[in-house]
């Protein structure tokens, strides 16, 4: 049983509501496919929990869903809010862009909130020293440039800020500093997948595949710091409603990004370079409802082949079993009987 983000490391919390799985205070379930996420408190991003822990687990969620009077519900999407603080997704079977909507919306609209509010903040406080300056009777005019580039950083971050630090299978850890997201770009392989050029500390390299997929899943929160609006996730669930799935999404996107995400090339002089242009390049270039699109499509990518593995490990041992089954049931059967039924069959 795991206790911290699979996203961002962070400790995931924990509750005393569900005895069967202990973890989290954010729990999302559908009881229909059996599925049992964990919903980070501070990424917001939702870790599907193990095949071997869910069920008991998804059965006294269900049962605390239905007792709490706490909830509200749309058709497919209920919310409950239990006594000691946890809160229980309780997702029935929506078509894919209200759940998605739904989830997303979520997930996006708190990163937005939490952006500009901390936004907000700094630029209050950069307001409030510039305004003590001058009620001081300091000149600001010569301050003016260094009040506007702190305005620019706390908007956009500062670009010498880590914002990553990714395990990789050549580079070993490498760490990836904001202003390298404009500096880094999308594209496709000769296979037709999703390639990433990424650029770090002290270097670069190019990944495709499934680890570019798995590295991009990582960057692009960073990129889509600022989330998105309701405006904003409708029209990123269109971008793969349109398309018509996910994995495909990802790879029509790989075949035109290429161009659009050109990376950012800083000028020599590094006055005249600053931070000038860099969020129109790379990464950044993307348009948000693509962004945010992208960040979904991997994410439900990544889920659907650790799905997709369980289901395969499900056969294998269904099929182990009904051999065990058949053997066991042929051991309770006398011999004539077993040749009687054999020679029946091969008449029939």
């Amino acid at each position: 049983m795991y206790s911290t983000c699979l996203f961002c490391n962070n400790p995931l919390g924990a509750n005393e509501s569900v005895e069967a799985f202990p973890v989290g205070k954010r729990l999302a379930f559908d009881q229909a496919k059996g599925r049992l996420w964990v919903v980070c408190p501070k990424c917001e991003r939702w870790n599907l929990t193990p095949l071997e822990e869910r069920w008991e687990a998804i059965e006294q969620a269900e049962k605390l869903y239905r007792d709490t009077r706490r909830r509200v519900a749309t058709e497919n999407v209920g919310l409950a809010k239990l006594r000691e603080g946890t809160t229980l997704v309780r997702i029935g079977e929506p078509l894919r862009p209200e759940f998605a909507a739904w989830r997303y919306g979520d997930q996006f609209g708190r990163r937005r909130n939490r952006q500009l509010l901390m936004a907000a903040g700094g630029l209050a406080a950069v307001g409030a020293l510039f305004t003590g300056f001058a009620a001081a009777g300091i000149g600001v005019g010569g301050f003016a440039w260094v009040f506007a580039k702190s305005g620019r950083a706390i908007v956009r971050g500062s670009p010498e800020e880590v914002v990553a630090k990714i395990s990789t299978d050549r580079n070993g850890v490498v760490h990836v500093r904001r202003r390298h997201l404009s500096e880094s770009s999308l594209s496709r392989n000769e296979d037709g997948d999703l390639a990433l050029h990424l650029r770090f500390k002290n270097g670069s390299d190019r990944f495709v595949g499934r680890e570019a997929e798995r590295i991009a899943s990582i960057i692009l929160p960073k990129v889509n710091r600022y989330g998105g609006n309701r405006t904003d996730v409708a029209a990123a669930v269109e971008e793969i409603e349109r398309v018509g799935s996910a994995g495909e999404f990802v790879k029509q996107l790989a075949g035109t990004a290429e161009q659009r995400t050109a990376p950012y090339r800083p000028p020599k002089s590094r006055w005249s370079a600053r931070d000038r242009g860099s969020v129109k390049h790379g990464l950044f270039a993307l348009p948000v409802p693509q962004r945010l699109a992208l960040e979904m499509a991997l994410h439900e990518e990544s889920e659907r082949r650790a799905m997709q593995g369980e289901l395969e490990e499900l056969e294998r041992a269904w099929r182990d079993a009904e051999e065990i089954a058949g053997i066991s049931d042929n051991l309770l059967v006398p011999s004539s009987v077993s040749s009687v039924l054999d020679k029946l069959k091969r008449g029939s």
